[in-house]
């Protein structure tokens, strides 16, 4: 038997387009958590809580606590647990005198501890010193070495770090441009250059990575002069060399900064003057400029060491740039 649509009288097994539309919806499933404004004020008023009790457990002044952002909270609150994941409560302190604002002041630079993984541990307050940004203001920036450090050593420094690792107590030295605050870069014309010098120390036994830290010392290195700024000769001197990176020739000034004599290096190479750490950093620099896959000039620009004659080691802050098939390298000392 065939049944009809009591509406248009056609076969219910045509198409159902006469039904009405709130016929044709499928019921909709019941919301039983639906948000609301209320709902909301009171997660962020809970959000607000827990965060103002944290700030409040923060070893800072109040003063110091008024002024941090949420942000802020938690950066110093993560630095904290890290803290204490190292070097927790129940471990004997180190022996010899608390590192007191006193002790601080007279160090060349500030002290760093990363975790295994890079992440930042502790940094000490006489950082604003060098790089113009306080602990809190440096946190910001981000939760690792990194974050801190310029973008285009990056991949070197990570290098450096896990061969630190590999044998711990082996000291390792990098050099990188470090954030600095608006203030700073104004008056230097960039950021700051700093030699992080340091080694992986565990700190319980067995070693592990959750008991292993990086201790480093961060040294400033003078600023270089920028593009406006003319350096005296008796401040850089300046080599020519083959693509290859072979002394054809170079100022007499650089008797007086590594204590060679302009006949003693020509015909000698570029790379037998560098440190071994840093012989990948130059190299990069070298196919850069050689090849011309540099962003710009400051794909030319690297911090490097190199061999004096007295078998010790000088900072160079090396400007290099193709002048056809020859490269030219402007070289500072940085003290």
């Amino acid at each position: 038997m065939t049944i009809f649509c009591s509406h248009c009288h056609r076969p219910l097994q045509a198409e159902m387009s006469c039904l009405p539309a709130r016929a044709k919806q499928a019921p909709s499933a019941p919301r039983p958590f639906r948000s609301t404004k209320s709902a909301s004020k009171a997660r962020r008023d809970q959000i607000n809580a827990e965060l103002q009790a944290l700030r409040s457990l923060l070893p800072i002044s109040a003063q110091e606590k008024e002024r941090l952002s949420y942000l802020h909270t938690m950066a110093l609150v993560c630095l904290r647990l890290r803290g204490a994941q190292l070097f927790p409560p129940g471990l004997a302190p180190p022996t010899g005198p608390a590192l007191g604002t006193e002790l601080l002041s007279l160090l060349p630079g500030f002290l760093l501890v990363l975790s295994a993984d890079s992440k930042l541990v502790y940094i000490s307050e006489n950082v604003a010193q060098v790089l113009g940004l306080s602990v809190v203001e440096l946190l910001a920036q981000g939760d690792t070495v990194f974050d801190i450090l310029d973008g285009r050593v990056g991949e070197d420094v990570h290098k450096k770090l896990l061969l630190a690792q590999e044998e711990p107590g082996r000291e390792v030295t990098f050099v990188s441009e470090m954030r600095t605050s608006k203030a700073f870069r104004l008056q230097h014309g960039g950021n700051r250059v700093v030699a992080v010098c340091g080694r992986f120390v565990a700190l319980r036994w067995p070693p592990s990575p959750s008991t292993t830290a990086f201790l480093a010392l961060c040294t400033p290195l003078v600023q270089s002069p920028t593009d406006g700024e003319a350096a005296s000769q008796d401040d850089i001197f300046q080599s020519m060399h083959l693509l290859d990176m072979t002394f054809i020739d170079v100022t007499e000034s650089v008797t007086y900064h590594l204590g060679y004599h302009r006949e003693e290096l020509v015909g000698q190479s570029w790379y037998s003057l560098l440190h071994p750490e840093d012989a990948d950093l130059a190299a990069a620099q070298h196919r850069a400029v050689a090849l011309g896959s540099g962003p710009g000039p400051a794909a030319g620009t690297s911090v490097l060491r190199v061999l004096r004659k007295d078998r010790a080691w000088s900072w160079l802050r090396v400007w290099a740039r193709r002048d056809g098939g020859c490269i030219t390298c402007t070289c500072r000392c940085l003290r």
